[in-house]
């Protein structure tokens, strides 16, 4: 049959209904079968990826229980009782053996994974490198130290997946510049950690791996994106961890999890070899940083990886070493504070955090000056928000084509996905209305967002309508233009807040800044709903200003009394998620954070180190 033979037999059957209902109730089931032939192709990914993860750990069970067999006199107790630091000096002059340590780690992280779920695979190769430092002359500042890995940050022969099916199946074929570095210093990478699915969320699910939870807790989120590293280390299975920032991703699991956590700036350490699903965002600065117990350990691990063989491989990097004599400094600090940002309230136990701090931080001599940093809210919603989304949240949304979007971001992927055209509607629906909602709405529609959580109008709407008026003349150049437009405003605005910033840091003469750091652990599910509460953390990822975090204390009896008074700034709906999320809490950890002026990691990690030893002081104390 030739097609216009086709067509005829078509034009007439378009007048008997039963053939056109038949036609309808066809296209309806090809299409109800596509979708379910799709949906099964993804399944079948995810399957096959937890079927390689279950091996891989098997693997790794089977190693940790032959050495264990071998060597039945290993110390496992004592090992995971050590900090880093001793660890070093021990393996130095030979009274541990780096075998010992990496199997006795091992089956800690098996232990830890099968109560909370934080491992996602073994680096097999880790057991080539143990056989490498045999033949090392020198031994590296991290000699036989185990680190695991956020599992985004690529490893040789392995599937960097940021918890997204379509990274699946992408076998890695050499080592991201930062293993690189670390195996060059002698430290053995050896599992990799679980991550929420696109890494733009502060929960710790994706539907390959499934939930991590926290292990001071059970019903709590270890936060994240790095929530898989903090996890694992805070459960006692890895004593180093490597984690990224985008928004607080190393901070906000380390305050869940009771860890000191550092983001550096931006382009200290090198991110040569890390999967991204908004790859070219440059408006909002992410860092890749360490995780561990202590700061000490923060500092030895910054130390290793500030190194020529860094700056080597990657001369994108400024050839900064570490500064040793800045961070063992004893020099009284002038210490800028804020108890609130005026944007999210704190807790009740955020802000106790900050004024015990504050109070021990003056005892030991140092000049306390309260800080007001400006215009935050202009900043999430002007220069974090509509930075992080920039194009739409079209790169977001392209991400989850052959993917199933995991229950914790629907709320996020949601507003993400609507039309521009949807996007501006709501943004004039929703003007009257108390919103952080519509400001990731404006935002991610590429509008003017609003000046504060109250809900002032999106003031753009001459440009908005400029490109309107482009598209229906279909001139796609002039639209263009106004899209870089857009975008070249929106990083100069960048550039004036952190000018601003700085004037108002240098005219009160700082040093560094005490400030508050989300918390505490959030419930299940409340994560991804609140997405503007990170405030606290994403503004030093806007300023690209180096910040760590510092547990200090732990939610009491008082606190939790407190909380039920809770009403936030104003009374909206996310203020009433924080509370619910913080709620039934009691005995978990509460952190601080330190920031210092950017390329300044020690100035930062020395002012971490004096708050960690103030607060352990008064622990003991009391």
């Amino acid at each position: 049959m030739t097609q216009e033979q086709l067509w005829q037999v078509l034009d007439a059957s378009w007048g008997d209904p039963r053939t056109l209902s038949a036609l309808l109730c066809s296209s309806v089931a090809a299409v109800v079968l596509l979708k379910w032939l799709e949906r099964r192709q993804i399944q079948q990914k995810m399957m096959e990826a937890r079927r390689a993860r279950d091996l891989a750990l098997e693997r790794m069970e089977k190693a940790a229980r032959r050495f264990k067999q071998e060597n039945p006199g290993t110390q496992t107790a004592q090992i995971l009782s050590l900090t880093m630091v001793e660890l070093v000096e021990k393996l130095k002059d030979g009274s541990l053996s780096p075998e010992s340590i990496l199997y006795t780690y091992m089956g800690k992280a098996l232990e830890v994974t099968r109560e909370v779920n934080c491992v996602t695979d073994f680096i097999h190769g880790c057991e080539d490198q143990l056989q490498k430092l045999k033949n090392q002359k020198e031994k590296g500042l991290l000699y036989g130290i185990p680190i695991s890995i956020k599992e985004h940050i690529d490893c040789k022969g392995h599937i960097s997946s940021g918890g997204m099916v379509k990274f699946l199946g992408q076998v890695k074929e050499e080592d991201s510049v930062i293993i690189q570095v670390l195996k060059y210093q002698g430290a053995i990478p050896f599992v990799r950690t679980n991550v929420p699915q696109t890494m733009i969320n502060y929960d710790c699910s994706n539907l390959i791996f499934g939930q991590t939870l926290n292990p001071l807790n059970h019903q709590k989120s270890p936060g994240g994106s790095s929530g898989g590293e903090g996890a694992l280390i805070a459960g006692g299975g890895s004593i180093l961890g490597i984690g990224s920032d985008v928004a607080g991703s190393i901070r906000l699991p380390s305050s869940f999890c009771g860890l000191c956590g550092l983001k550096p700036t931006g382009n200290r350490i090198s991110k040569l070899g890390v999967v991204s699903p908004i790859v070219g965002m440059e408006s909002v600065a992410s860092a890749l940083g360490p995780m561990a117990r202590d700061v000490d350990n923060l500092a030895l691990c910054m130390k290793a990886l500030l190194c020529e063989e860094m700056f080597r491989l990657d001369p994108t990097v400024p050839p900064i070493s570490f500064n040793e004599e800045v961070y063992t400094s004893s020099k009284p600090l002038r210490i800028g504070y804020y108890e609130g940002d005026g944007y999210f309230q704190p807790s009740p136990s955020m802000k106790r955090a900050i004024q015990e701090t504050r109070k021990l931080l003056q005892d030991a001599g140092h000049t306390l000056v309260p800080f007001v940093p400006p215009k935050i809210e202009y900043m999430v919603d002007e220069l974090f928000t509509r930075g992080l989304f920039s194009d739409g949240g079209v790169h977001l949304v392209d991400c989850f084509k052959g993917d199933i979007v995991d229950p914790t971001l629907k709320s996020q992927f949601n507003t993400y996905r609507l039309p521009a055209l949807v996007k501006r509607i709501f943004a004039v629906v929703l003007k009257p209305t108390v919103s952080v909602w519509r400001s990731l709405v404006c935002a991610t529609g590429n509008l003017q967002v609003p000046k504060n959580r109250s809900g002032s109008q999106c003031s753009l709407w001459s440009e908005v309508r400029h490109a309107e008026v482009a598209l229906e003349k279909g001139d796609a150049h002039q639209c263009m233009h106004w899209s870089a437009k857009n975008l070249w405003d929106q990083h100069g605005a960048v550039e004036a807040y952190r000018t601003e910033f700085i004037v108002k840091w240098r005219k009160l003469r700082l040093d560094v800044i005490l400030c508050p750091a989300l918390g505490p652990a959030f419930n299940h599910g409340y994560a991804g709903k609140l997405f503007a509460a990170t405030s606290y953390t994403n503004v030093y990822n806007v300023l690209d200003f180096p910040a760590g975090v510092v547990p200090v204390s732990t939610v009491t009896r008082a606190d939790e009394e407190e909380l039920k008074c809770y009403r936030g700034h104003y009374g909206d709906p996310w203020d009433k998620r924080l509370k619910e999320a913080v709620e039934g809490a009691v005995g978990l950890p509460v952190a601080v954070q330190c920031v210092a002026l950017p390329w300044q990691e020690e100035l930062c990690l020395r002012f971490m180190k004096e708050v960690e030893t103030l607060a352990h002081s008064m622990r003991r104390n009391v």
